[in-house]
Formats: C-alpha cells, structure tokens, sequence
C-alpha cells in the first residue's frame, strides 16, 4: 500500500530539524530513535523503498530572519524539483512578525514552486493560531486553495530542556483552531499530530467544524489515546491522515504499529493515502 505522508522532516544535515547537541542528544529518549543523516538522493530513495510521498517540513525557519529562510525554501523547492515522485512538497513555516515581507515570500515560494506549498503554524512562534498576526499569511492560502497546518498537543520540541526551551503547551491547545475555524469557515484547516492532553477536545473540533482534518504524526498508534483509536474507523475516519515524523521515526515502524490496532485494510486506505488525495487533489497529479 503507498503513503501520502502529510508531515515529515528532512533527513539531510543541512535540514535535520534538531539543530543544537542538547537537542539532539534528546532524540533517542523522546523518538526512541538517533540521528543520521543521509545525502538529498539517499533520503527520496528511501521514500521510494517504502512508496512514500511526503510533504516536507525544516520546522526550525519560523525563528530565522526571512533572508536565512528565504536560502532554506530555495534548497527544499530545488530538491522537491529533483525527487518529485517522493517529495511532495514543503509545508513553510514563517516567522509571522515578518509582516508584508513574509507574506510576500510565502506568495513567492508557491508560484516558484513546482510542488506542494502550504503555511504550517506553530504555538511555538509564540502566537496562537488564532492570533490576528496571521491574517495577511492566511489569505494568501484561501486565495490559493491551500489548506494550513496548525499544530496541536505536546510536542518533543523542547522537552526535557530547562523551561521546556521556553515553549508554552497551552499555545497548542485545540481551542485556537476551533477559533480559526469559525472565523475562517472558507480554509482548510489540518491539525498537526495527536492533540494529547487535549484529544478529546479536538474530537469534538472535527465533529463540529468541517473544514478541520487531521493528520496523527510524531507518534507511534500504539500510543494513541483510546478515544482516538475508538473514532479513528468511525467518526474521524474520512478526515484522518497519515503523518510520520521522519527521520525521527521510519515508516517501517510506524505501518507496523498502525496494522496492529487491527483497523481494515479500507480504513488503512482512507489514512494511508485516499483522505489525503480527496484532500490535496491535484497536487498528486503523478509527476
């Protein structure tokens, strides 16, 4: 069965999304796994091995002056270029402060582009998706059909680091996309990761907003809350979507453990790949 992949990073050094040596010494205790890069060819021919198309995240830009960021959406558009049987495409991750400037780079990114571009927010730019900061960025994406990626729950970002690297959970909580998503009924909206403590809460988001999806990764299934597991072939089961986490985790683990909560293989191809491509639509037009 192939993957439509809706959340991963790079596998390379220049886009290893653990920067310093106290993140990365973090990565086995929270991923359960270590770090190793691999060259730009190495890492699409190992998407390939595992028929894996994904959407590509660095993580890491939305702190970057836009002139840093600018050399990083430049690299990631040239390798989606070369390897688009395997690299979807890139999900940014802007600096909102950058105002018109970044605007103006999000519009750039998605015409240059000959893959996938869409806007990923994160609580840990230290605004909520909610945040009015992100209006100018947001309409570029409803003008351009692009759905948006809002992170939610816990993240290993920061965790274990004093202060929790200065990260605040509660900028993650469900109730800012249920915000974004009644003022801004017209975006497609897709929670990023399980919404742990709060997956509850981001049931009831989905049940009660329709342009909200979701896609579950940076955890191993087996880890999901039961109410997840419960809803995931039932209510959830035509707007949930695979995502990964790699490198920090491999597809060859996570396809285990996701045929072991002994879903059918109909609800595996609404996950793996057939919500995604309802989703994305012409974006997986075969390159």
């Amino acid at each position: 069965m192939h993957i439509i992949d809706l959340h991963s990073h790079w596998g390379t050094k220049r886009g290893y999304v653990l920067r310093t040596e106290a993140e990365l010494a973090r990565q086995r205790q929270t991923w359960n796994s270590d770090p190793a890069y691999q060259t730009e060819a190495e890492m699409a021919d190992y998407l390939r091995s595992q028929k894996v198309r994904t959407i590509l995240d660095f993580g890491f830009t939305k702190h970057m002056p836009l002139e840093e960021a600018r050399e990083y959406h430049d690299y990631g558009i040239e390798t989606q270029r070369n390897h688009p049987d395997a690299i979807l495409g890139l999900w940014l991750q802007i600096d909102p402060r950058t105002g018109a400037a970044g605007v103006a780079e999000l519009r750039r990114c998605i015409e240059a582009s000959s893959g996938f571009i869409g806007l990923a927010l994160s609580g840990g730019s230290g605004y909520t998706a909610s945040d009015p900061i992100h209006k100018p960025f947001l309409d570029v994406c409803a003008e351009a059909g692009r759905p948006v990626l809002v992170f939610v729950g816990y993240t290993g970002a920061g965790a274990g680091l004093p202060g929790g690297g200065g990260i605040l959970l509660d900028m993650c909580h469900p109730r800012y996309i249920d915000e974004l998503a009644a003022k801004r009924p017209e975006l497609t909206i897709i929670s990023a990761r399980p919404a742990w403590p709060w997956q509850d809460d981001m049931i009831a988001v989905m049940l009660h907003k329709p342009n909200v999806w979701a896609e579950l990764h940076g955890w191993s299934p087996k880890y999901f809350t039961e109410s997840l597991k419960y809803d995931i072939p039932r209510r959830l089961k035509n707007r949930t979507m695979f995502g990964a986490d790699y490198p920090l985790f491999k597809y060859e683990r996570l396809v285990a453990d996701w045929r072991a909560l002994g879903y059918d293989e109909a609800i595996l191809k609404k996950v793996f790949h057939e919500n995604a491509e309802r989703l994305l639509g012409t974006f997986l037009q075969a390159p």
